[in-house]
């Protein structure tokens, strides 16, 4: 992986959001059917949130999980809004790599919202960065360790 090539290189632009104004009940039927842990909020194309998994789950503290017993009230009267974090880092896709490197080795993010004309074109976390090191494919064939089973 070239650490100076553009974020546009790395980050995921196919992208699932919410509104600020959706209830929980959306969220968590998000996070359910994607494997993916951050959700961006968007109000017009305009980031202005975004939700992780790990604060969803520690926001409701499991209640998600107990659906069955009829306890969605609250999950249906709570906004996206109430729960996403608004303080964000955000990048432009022609950004590099290593820009990126740098704010996540200084702060607590895992995801970066990429931005074009102020609107969210796309996002890269800490595991797309992993991904493109492990996909990077070595200048001598050598340097390859073989299955060692």
């Amino acid at each position: 992986m070239n650490a100076y090539a553009p974020i546009s290189t790395i980050m995921v632009s196919d992208l699932v959001t919410v509104n600020p104004e959706d209830n929980l009940l959306a969220v968590k039927k998000i996070f359910e059917s994607h494997a993916f842990h951050h959700l961006p909020v968007v109000r017009f194309r305009k980031i202005v949130g975004i939700i992780s998994k790990t604060d969803f789950e520690h926001f409701t503290g499991g209640m998600h999980r107990r659906d069955e017993t009829g306890n969605t009230a609250f999950m249906e009267h709570t906004k996206a809004e109430d729960i996403m974090t608004k303080g964000l880092g955000k990048l432009e896709p022609e950004d590099r790599i290593n820009v990126a490197l740098e704010i996540f080795s200084k702060n607590w993010f895992h995801a970066l919202p990429v931005v074009k004309n102020d609107e969210l074109v796309g996002i890269v976390t800490t595991q797309d960065v992993i991904r493109a090191i492990l996909n990077e494919k070595p200048k001598e064939p050598h340097m390859v360790y073989e299955n060692l089973d």
